[in-house]
């Protein structure tokens, strides 16, 4: 998402500029997101006076929250984990993308599903809620069933509050993408994605985690909490696979990629 933009950090200075003017303008928010890329990279000791500034600003907020790799929570000690939530950092949205190691070798993601489900569970037992996104078709068809079904498998382990699924564009054009493959890569159509969809589905097993696949990207969408769904999201699925005409199946021009 960010390989054409240059990271730097803000000055402290400039942080403190940008809550100002943004209580002026509303002053009643309740939730706040960190943005942009990778806010939790900067330390605990700088993390934690943005986010008392913010409680005094916004006295009605009730959760914050940002963006977060599974290395940056890694770094960070349970102690400073439990320090950012006491100080109202609520919910971390994390890229796990594939629960696959061989994938997540390909993409470059500098991840594993262990170091993955050690940094996630780490931030859960600080407090912590956990957003997590899976790209749908991130493996193309070599790698779809190993992809779904390991996906599955990193979130039974980690037991997210919220989790989605979007499905992978190729904004740099598809030569660019088939070349993290050594050029193996093979491109999903609709039918495969449901495939793959429907077998990620079928090997979770969560409690309680609600559900989405909203997103602009996604041609079928489902919204719902597994366990409890499943059934109806497979049947919705298969339907979907059945009649990929159907009606409630967003066409190419709805997806706004």
């Amino acid at each position: 998402m960010y390989s054409s933009k240059t990271f730097h950090i803000k000055s402290e200075k400039e942080i403190i500029q940008d809550i100002d003017e943004a209580s002026k303008v509303m002053p009643s928010v309740r939730k706040i997101f960190l943005a942009d890329g990778n806010p939790m990279v900067l330390s605990t000791q700088k993390l934690l006076p943005i986010l008392t500034y913010i409680k005094q600003k916004f006295p009605k907020v009730r959760r914050i929250s940002t963006y977060a790799l599974p290395s940056n929570i890694e770094m960070k000690s349970p102690e400073e984990l439990k320090e950012l939530y006491n100080a109202g950092l609520s919910l971390l949205y994390v890229g796990i993308e594939s629960g696959d190691d061989e994938v997540l070798k390909m993409v470059n993601k500098s991840e594993s599903s262990q170091s993955t489900i050690n940094a996630l569970l780490k931030a859960k037992e600080a407090g912590m809620k956990l957003s997590v996104i899976i790209l749908n078709g991130l493996g193309g068809k070599k790698y779809k069933e190993q992809h779904a079904k390991n996906s599955a498998l990193i979130l039974n382990a980690i037991q997210p509050e919220y989790a989605s699924s979007l499905v992978l564009s190729f904004p740099f054009g598809i030569t660019h993408f088939q070349n993290k493959f050594n050029g193996i890569y093979e491109p999903m159509g609709m039918i495969d994605l449901f495939t793959e969809m429907k077998i990620f589905i079928e090997h979770t097993n969560l409690y309680a985690t609600i559900f989405r696949s909203d997103h602009a990207s996604n041609y079928l969408v489902l919204n719902g909490i597994l366990n409890r769904d499943k059934e109806l999201f497979i049947k919705l699925i298969e339907n979907a696979i059945n009649n990929p005409t159907g009606k409630g199946l967003r066409k190419e021009w709805q997806r706004g990629l």
